[in-house]
Formats: structure tokens, sequence, C-alpha cells
């Protein structure tokens, strides 16, 4: 991806360098969060218990934490990285909202954290991964997910990168138009399976933003190098519920949708960029999906 020298998003918020008290624990429900909760649902632990005792761990971590500076902070490249993605989602989403929707689009804010994070949602700690919170219009981001990208999933590349940020930003595009808070209802009023298949539905939608934005990101842009799309296509395959679970939660408890229908949809958003056809995850029958 080129992004060395862009423009950057004024709307990230560096947090790495922040210790905080430990307390309540509210998962946004991002990327990551699958892998953690899926796991330790498994094995039969109590998933708030476990995230609380990780968090106290990483608040101790924190505390003696050195101040971040130029001369220490070895990932300052990836703020500079994440910066220009969220440039290019608000410079996309802005023009769409606009020619399509006939919309002001509100931009959201990166906030870079290390370990643990307080936000409008709760508290949440670096295992749950990537996430949005509605409440304050935030994509939260720990770079160590980055790297668990790299090294676990099997996913390297600045594209594969750029695809969870610009997923998460799915998320704030829906919670702007309102899609989320219906959902919401409709979960609220739907049994365990059904709550289920609405939120890989909502997943699925973001996966197909994310690639209507690099369409979009492209083409007024010229963002991509050679492989790129390959990158943020095997991401989505690597993070898919089967891929992630090997077959150890049964498909109906599924809460983020298989490698399959990631790739499927995020491919869909790239051909078309037709913001239009977003709501498309939710008009066909779940077995089509």
């Amino acid at each position: 991806m080129r992004w060395e020298g862009r423009e950057q998003s004024t709307n990230v918020e560096d947090r790495r360098g922040a210790a905080m008290a430990a307390g309540g624990i509210v998962v946004g429900g991002g990327l990551g969060s699958l892998v953690f909760l899926l796991i330790i649902m498994f094995l039969g632990a109590n998933p708030q218990q476990l995230m609380e005792q990780v968090g106290q761990q990483q608040q101790q971590e924190a505390g003696s934490r050195a101040s971040l500076t130029p001369e220490n902070d070895n990932d300052a490249p990836l703020v500079e990285f994440v910066s220009v993605v969220m440039k290019d989602t608000e410079d996309v989403w802005g023009t769409l909202f606009r020619e399509q929707l006939g919309a002001r689009y509100q931009e959201p804010k990166l906030v870079v954290f290390k370990g643990q994070v307080r936000s409008a949602c709760g508290e949440a700690t670096a295992a749950v991964g990537p996430f949005y919170c509605p409440g304050d219009s935030n994509v939260y981001l720990d770079f160590d997910f980055f790297r668990e990208l790299k090294q676990r999933f099997k996913a390297p590349g600045d594209f594969a990168m750029a695809y969870v940020i610009a997923h998460e930003v799915g998320h704030h595009v829906q919670n702007q138009l309102g899609l989320s808070s219906k959902i919401q209802a409709m979960q609220n009023r739907a049994g365990d399976v059904e709550r289920n298949q609405l939120s890989v539905r909502l997943e699925l939608q973001a996966d197909y933003l994310a690639g209507v934005w690099a369409k979009h990101a492209q083409e007024s842009k010229q963002i991509l190098e050679s492989g790129d799309i390959g990158d943020a296509m095997n991401a989505a395959s690597q993070i898919g519920d089967d891929k992630i679970t090997q077959g150890r939660v049964r498909k109906e408890n599924f809460t983020h949708g298989t490698s399959q229908q990631r790739v499927k949809w995020y491919a869909a958003g790239l051909a078309s960029g037709d913001l239009n056809g977003m709501m498309k995850p939710f008009e066909v029958a779940f077995d089509a999906l």
C-alpha cells in the first residue's frame, strides 16, 4: 500500500502511554474479540472474570510503562500508517455520503492504546482486539493485534491492516446511518440463534463497506500495490469464525461469519463500490450468505 508521506488524519488519539485504574470490562465487539471470547467460552470459563484478570495485570504493567518518546517508540511508523488510512476513510466516506446520500459524514476518532483502554462502552483490554464503540463514535486499536494478525493468523501486509481499520470504520458508517441501533433492537427481541445470525449479517455488512472503501480509495488516490487485495482477502479469510474455532464451535453460535462469507462480502463491496448495495447481506436467506 502506498502510504508513506501522504496526508494524515487529525482524528487519531494516542493513549499508549496512559495508565488507568482497573474496572469492569465491556467488549465493544471488534474483529479480535471473537478470538478471545470463543476460545474461553469453549473452555468453559467465565469471560467477564478472565477479562478482568487480564485487565488488572495489564493495568499494573501500564503503571510502570515509561512515557513514549520519538526515541523509544518502536511503533511510531504504525501511528503514521493508521493516520494515513484514517484520512483515506474520511475522504472516501465524506464524498460518498455527500454524493450518494446527500448527508454529511461525521468523522470518527481512532484511539490507539496499549493493554487497556476506557471507552463510552466501558473498559476493554487488548484481548478484545480492535473494536468500535457507538457511544463515543471511536475506533479502538492496540498495535499488538497487527502483530498477531501477521504472526498468528498468517495475514501480513499493510493492506491487511488497512482492511481491519476499514472494517471498524464500516461499523461507524452503520452507526451513523442508524442501522446499528435497529439491529440491536431486533436482537433484543430475538432468540440466541437469530441474534447470532443478525450479528453475522452486521459484520458481513461491515466487510462489504470495507470493500466499498477500498475501491473508491484506489480510484481517487491510487493507493494499491501488487498483492494488496490478496493480503486483505487473506486477512478476511483468516479471521472467519470457522477458521478461528477449527470446528470447536457450532455454526449457529458464529457471530462474525465464516471465512468464505467474509471474503465473499468484502469482494462484493470491492467489485461494486456501491453504497446502496450494503443492505444485501440482510436481504438474502442466511444459507445464501
